[in-house]
């Protein structure tokens, strides 16, 4: 499919200063007369071995705990920060004993938990994974080889979320880069299986950018039937649609959506509805835990915070974000873009739920990159995420007897994760409201990961900000490659 209008690739290290100044590393930014692709080595081949190598960067990182954290005692693997749930969870969840996820219930003296307590294709993955995995018989440790099997699978997800947001935005190959040498995909790639879930949503947003709404729904069924965030996209998507009248495209997506997500669950809520509900159990009862503010809160004071507390007060915060998200949506003076308002409904849920594991940074990675594709914001927002992730394993070391750090300094770290965040979604709201700040129009370009939406009219819209804006945002002078005088003329400085 060839897109109508057709812009060349936005080159970052020509039109963002970080970006620039890191490619000195490789001989500098692009100059007039570079050739605009080499076909031995296109953006996304490139983006695809970078992220293999940060992923193993991510692997190597886990080695003391892959040798002997993860067996010889509880410390190791929270003062080397490279704990994992997955060789852990092997044994604890029955997969060790051959044990069926949700048809066939947890012993009590192996776990706590009755069910495994993941949505069902996650835990059809998890069960892949131990199909592959030796069993005791022929190795010393099998969890050991059940994390190196899941990792192996997970690369797979990871390079499919780099090459998907590479080629989101047609004229914007570059920016997977971003997602390639994120050091908190790197670090926290391993600790669970959210990549999966991951890298359905980013194939649904591909498939949305390519006008192929029932694919889109599909795979974002595929997602929330591996984690329950990639849900929440169908907001953004409902409330764009309306704006611009594509209910036909917002139908088949819901459609496909409800039907691969009824394909995956119902064979098991029929046959297993104990196992099956577990998962939603458990977020029901799940008390406040690491990373929240709600934390925060709970040590701080002597409130009670039970979920029966907790849990209608962070829906209504959720939902209240929502609307608000809704609202700037409708008033806005040219229609967001999707990646804006799905990067900014995910954090609000991130931000108001009453738990925050470390992997979780890992869904907002891939859509901080679409919404605000700029290496200086998104680094200042990383810096704050790997704070946080060393923080909890500091924090777990000092509960476990070993130096680490206070309740104090571990409050401190959640507060950087909540105001890298909150940062992020400040500066994108920004650009919705002054679409003239947001990076991906600055070329002219409307929605180029829209699809359907892509410089499509209005339709709806609840209050208008000066004349009617059915097209591209206007394009800025470009601060790089012009000037400004003082008569207010714009003179190019290759004149």
């Amino acid at each position: 499919m060839v897109h109508p209008n057709p812009r060349p690739a936005v080159r970052p290290s020509r039109h963002d200063e970080v970006a620039a100044a890191g490619s000195e590393l490789i001989g500098g930014p692009a100059g007039r007369h570079a050739v605009p692709g080499n076909p031995r080595w296109p953006p996304v081949r490139v983006i695809a071995l970078v992220m293999i190598g940060m992923f193993a960067l991510g692997l190597a990182q886990k080695a003391p705990c892959a040798t002997r954290g993860w067996f010889e005692g509880a410390t190791t693997q929270y003062t080397h920060a490279c704990y994992s749930d997955i060789p852990h969870l092997y044994t604890t969840r029955g997969f060790a004993d051959g044990l069926v996820p949700y048809f066939h219930a947890i012993p009590s003296d192996t776990s706590t938990m009755e069910y495994l307590e993941y949505p069902v294709l996650t835990g059809i993955f998890m069960e892949a994974a131990a199909w592959l995995t030796p069993s005791a018989a022929f190795v010393e440790r099998p969890a050991q080889y059940y994390w190196l099997i899941n990792a192996a699978l997970l690369l797979i997800c990871a390079v499919v979320i780099a090459v998907c947001v590479s080629r989101t935005q047609r004229n914007r190959p570059w920016d997977g880069l971003m997602v390639a040498l994120a050091p908190a995909f790197a670090l926290t790639a391993t600790i669970n299986w959210d990549l999966l879930a991951g890298a359905l949503t980013c194939a649904a947003l591909l498939a949305w950018s390519r006008s192929r709404p029932l694919a889109t729904g599909l795979l974002l069924g595929l997602a929330t039937a591996a984690k329950l965030y990639p849900l929440l996209l169908l907001g953004p998507l409902l409330v764009l649609c309306w704006r611009a009248g594509r209910w036909r495209a917002f139908g088949r997506a819901l459609t496909g959506t409800v039907i691969a997500w009824l394909a995956v669950n119902l064979p098991f809520i029929l046959g297993a509805p104990e196992g099956w509900a577990k998962f939603y159990t458990f977020s029901r009862e799940r008390p406040v835990d690491f990373g929240s503010f709600w934390l925060i809160i709970a040590q701080r004071t002597d409130l009670d915070l039970a979920p029966e507390t907790v849990n209608p007060l962070a829906t209504a915060l959720t939902l209240l974000g929502c609307a608000a998200i809704g609202a700037l949506a409708f008033t806005a003076p040219h229609r967001p873009r999707l990646a804006q308002l799905a990067f900014l409904v995910v954090a609000v849920f991130i931000l108001t739920n009453k738990v925050y594991s470390p992997q979780y940074v890992l869904w907002l990675i891939p859509l901080a990159v679409l919404a605000r594709p700029r290496w200086r914001d998104f680094l200042i927002w990383q810096c704050c995420e790997v704070i946080y992730f060393l923080g909890i394993w500091m924090y777990l070391a000092e509960n476990a007897g070993a130096p680490g750090l206070p309740a104090g300094g571990y409050q401190l770290t959640i507060v950087a994760h909540l105001l890298g965040t909150l940062y992020l979604c400040v500066v994108v709201v920004r650009d919705v409201i002054y679409p003239e700040h947001d990076i991906v129009r600055r070329d002219g370009s409307d929605d180029p990961g829209g699809g359907p939406l892509d410089g499509a009219p209005d339709r709806f819209v609840l209050r208008r900000r000066g004349p009617r804006k059915t097209g591209p945002a206007p394009t800025p002078p470009d601060p790089s490659i012009s000037r400004s005088l003082a008569d207010g003329t714009t003179v190019s400085r290759e004149t």
